[in-house]
């Protein structure tokens, strides 16, 4: 195998693995409410499609758009999986299966489930989200669920 045969499958490697932070860093930042994380994720110009909850472009559109979801769904969960990402050079393309437990101000405890499908580009050497739209698949409210103990138990019972 030649150097520039080894040098393409390490790029192939290391790039998949930045992509893959990109997707789980978006979860971890909306359920920790991090605007500073979720700021570090995207290209400028980036858009993010939330179907009936939003459209958002631009990074402080994406901030403002979470600000406003957070006041809304003060507690989620998300996990992501299945990731099938395809590689092109500088630019990315992704699907993510999401499974989200959120407490939404209007339906209460709520289990979410969808598709996030995402375009990537890496510009000066660092991968960035540039469009990521959400599939919602069920939208599903959880009657009488209380939370038994750890975290979400003391901010239920103080709220």
């Amino acid at each position: 195998m030649s150097d520039n045969a080894i040098l393409e499958r390490l790029d192939q490697l290391e790039s998949r693995v930045a992509l893959e932070r990109l997707v789980y860093t978006y979860a971890q930042a909306f359920d920790g409410h991090d605007r500073e994380l979720l700021a570090e994720i995207w290209h400028d110009g980036a858009k993010l499609s939330l179907g009936d909850i939003g459209q958002y472009e631009g990074i402080d559109a994406i901030l403002s758009g979470a600000d406003e979801l957070w006041s809304k769904t003060p507690h989620m969960h998300h996990w992501m999986s299945n990731p099938l990402i395809d590689i092109d050079g500088d630019t990315a393309t992704a699907a993510t299966a999401l499974d989200c437990f959120v407490t939404d101000s209007e339906s209460g405890p709520t289990q979410v489930g969808g598709l996030y499908r995402d375009r990537f580009e890496r510009r000066n050497g660092k991968w960035g989200i540039v469009d990521r739209s959400f599939e919602l698949h069920y939208w599903t409210p959880i009657a009488n669920w209380v939370p038994q103990d750890g975290s979400e138990a003391l901010q239920s019972t103080t709220a």
